[in-house]
């Protein structure tokens, strides 16, 4: 079994597809597409899934992702109500989209290694960040030879830069079927609605009329998670983004994100990102790397 095709839409005069997602774009399922992807956050926060790597996002995020890696990304909102600007920009291009021997270059090894990587998906943070960012919000409103070279320079830059880090595991391959597509995705929406309350197995289960013991296989084999280990990391995400913007003390986070007690939230936070949600808050509010 293989995961969800998506079919990207591509005009005959365009070499690549650039989408400007907004409140009105109809939501994405899980999938994959044998294109390479850079997802810009423009306006928008919620959490992302790309391979087995789950995290939330805020406004600045930009991901890249090569061809085959199954994705979604779940926009909670937009992150400024007062600013009429898009959730994200998206670029989608085929590694053939320059020519089938462009890449095989010289002056292009650095790409080619770069679109190699992409297997395991990549942020990108820093100076590179804000320098592919400035590119892909124009893209939308360029045409021609211009809107070539820009990606063309957002993959130059990528290429030569330290500044991107790795967010999944190599080699990831879940396995899903095409009838996989609604459950998955009706799942992720169950938990992302209740990530504040306790989430039961046996609830997600009777969505899609499983056993308990059969839904546990189910998910960890599409997901390439156990479900407690995929609740927690979406929680803790949360709990990260609550820390960095919000005054609200540490319990009463830890309330909002669905952990039971403040004990078992300090040792899943301390699990997934090596500290304190004290030393993180610190971290973030000093400029530090959080």
């Amino acid at each position: 079994m293989k995961p969800i095709l998506e079919r990207i839409p591509q005009h005959q005069s365009e070499s690549f597809y650039c989408e400007v997602v907004s409140a009105r774009t109809v939501p994405t399922p899980w999938h994959f597409h044998p294109e390479c992807q850079l997802t810009l956050a423009v306006n928008s926060v919620g959490n992302r899934m790309v391979g087995d790597n789950l995290s939330d996002f805020t406004s600045g995020d930009l991901v890249f992702v090569g061809p085959n890696l199954p994705h979604v990304w779940n926009h909670a909102g937009p992150q400024n109500t007062a600013k009429d600007t898009p959730y994200s920009i998206v670029v989608q291009f085929r590694e053939t989209c320059f020519g089938a021997e462009f890449l095989a270059l010289p002056e292009l090894e650095r790409v080619r290694r770069l679109i190699k990587s992409g297997a395991v998906a990549l942020r990108i943070t820093g100076a590179t960040r804000a320098f592919a960012a400035e590119k892909m919000l124009e893209i939308p409103q360029t045409k021609g030879l211009r809107r070539l070279l820009l990606l063309l320079e957002i993959l130059d830059r990528l290429s030569r830069s330290r500044e991107v880090q790795p967010i999944s595991s190599p080699g990831f391959q879940p396995d899903l079927n095409l009838l996989d597509q609604e459950r998955v995705g009706k799942v992720c929406a169950f938990i992302n609605q209740h990530l504040h309350a306790p989430i039961f197995r046996a609830d997600l289960a009777r969505l899609l009329n499983l056993s308990p013991d059969a839904f546990g296989r189910f998910f960890r084999s599409r997901t390439g998670k156990a479900l407690p280990t995929f609740v927690n990391e979406l929680r803790v995400s949360r709990a990260c983004r609550l820390l960095a913007e919000t005054d609200a003390g540490v319990t009463q986070i830890s309330q909002e994100c669905g952990f039971e007690n403040l004990s078992n939230f300090n040792r899943q936070f301390l699990r997934h990102t090596k500290r304190t949600p004290r030393e993180y808050r610190k971290s973030v509010l000093s400029g530090g790397s959080a």
